[in-house]
């Protein structure tokens, strides 16, 4: 259990939460939704509505449209930290994807050229990764830095790479 379930009552009970809490503050929670996420209001709308009638039938809840907003706000900047990850793993996993009619020998230089001309941190972590072929666990320990860290400066180097190669 994550501490934030409690556990399940029965379905009629949620039932009713749910549709105590929907008849009461509907209207004003969906406009309150649309007016800070636009398209997203309604999906957020409906899972706050669930996770907070799981509370509201404990009788857990004080305040209830201060509750439905905080989960609301909390599952919409789950749902932002998410895109963001799936961005950046798409910019990071097709970073250094390079096709032109560039002979191997000149693609090597200019990544050499790259890569020297990254920051020094940024450089350091890219180089024990691509080159030495070290994990980022490793490369952290050797560097004496955080493994998060070293994943984000890696991140970072890569999108630089995968741009001035684009360039």
């Amino acid at each position: 259990m994550d501490g934030f379930f409690p556990p399940a009552p029965a379905r009629a009970t949620l039932a009713v939460a749910v549709d105590a809490l929907f008849r009461r503050y509907d209207t004003w929670f969906r406009r309150t939704l649309r007016k800070r996420y636009g398209d997203m209001a309604d999906d957020l709308a409906h899972e706050a509505y669930l996770r907070t009638a799981a509370h509201e039938a404990e009788g857990k809840v004080r305040h209830p449209k201060a509750f439905l907003l905080n989960v609301a706000n909390n599952l919409a900047t789950d749902q932002f930290r998410r895109q963001k990850r799936e961005s950046d793993h798409i910019a990071y996993s097709s970073a250094l994807t390079f096709s032109s009619t560039v002979a191997p020998q000149e693609y090597q230089l200019i990544l050499k050229q790259i890569v020297l001309a990254l920051p020094p941190e940024l450089r350091d972590v890219f180089v024990l990764s691509h080159i030495n072929g070290l994990t980022h666990r490793e490369s952290a320990l050797q560097l004496g830095l955080t493994e998060r860290t070293v994943k984000e400066r890696m991140r970072r180097a890569t999108l630089r790479v995968a741009a001035a190669m684009r360039d």
